[in-house]
């Protein structure tokens, strides 16, 4: 009997990826990106190359943060904070500076109790992509890894494969790294405020 239902387990799961893949070429889109549950990507608009975990038990995405100040910039929130990380192409320790608008605020509740933090739109590379996500801030130095992905960011990628690991080496091209450079640049004159405001409770990650 149990072999049974491992049998029709398995022509499910078969069953669920032929169905995705036809649709895809039904209608003309492109299959899914799959990718590990771990990869490795680049933090823009610089080029460190730093582990990224994938996990579809947490909402918002997370970066490795410290020394957070939050200040007002041309009448909005802003804050500037340090990256400090470990090049994993180099092994080389690299502390990335950055300055962002506060997009928004979370209240985030785990087993250590409550914590509020400011959420900035950041853009990673991943495979031959650029990816502009929101990342709470948070010390992370007690992780494995520095940047975190979570669902609101998994659904702009794809699928995960949770057997496999470093499925796609970062390759976007100098041009998209120069774009990022620039849009960044030209945030910052502006002195970019707000996109959203709100503040959201969400599950520890």
């Amino acid at each position: 009997m149990q072999s049974f239902f491992k049998v029709v387990g398995l022509c499910s799961a078969l069953l669920g990826t032929v169905t995705l893949s036809t649709l895809a070429q039904a209608d003309g889109a492109p299959a899914p990106r799959v990718v590990g549950w771990i990869e490795k990507g680049l933090i823009l608009p610089e080029y460190t190359a730093v582990k990224i975990k994938v996990d579809s038990g947490a909402l918002t995405s997370s970066m490795h943060a410290v020394n957070l100040e939050e200040f007002e910039y041309k009448g909005n929130d802003w804050v500037r904070y340090d990256v400090p990380v470990e090049d994993v192409d180099t092994g080389e320790e690299i502390t990335m500076h950055f300055e962002r608008p506060v997009y928004r605020r979370i209240l985030v509740r785990g087993a250590g109790g409550s914590e509020r933090r400011p959420v900035v739109k950041m853009s990673i590379c991943m495979g031959d992509q650029v990816y502009e996500e929101q990342f709470s801030l948070r010390d992370r130095g007690d992780m494995n890894y520095p940047v975190l992905i979570g669902r609101r960011t998994i659904e702009h990628i794809g699928l995960i494969d949770v057997s496999e690991t470093f499925m796609h080496k970062p390759s976007c091209s100098e041009a998209q790294h120069d774009q990022e450079r620039r849009r960044q640049q030209q945030r910052e004159r502006d002195g970019a405020g707000n996109d959203a405001a709100e503040a959201a409770e969400e599950s520890d990650a």
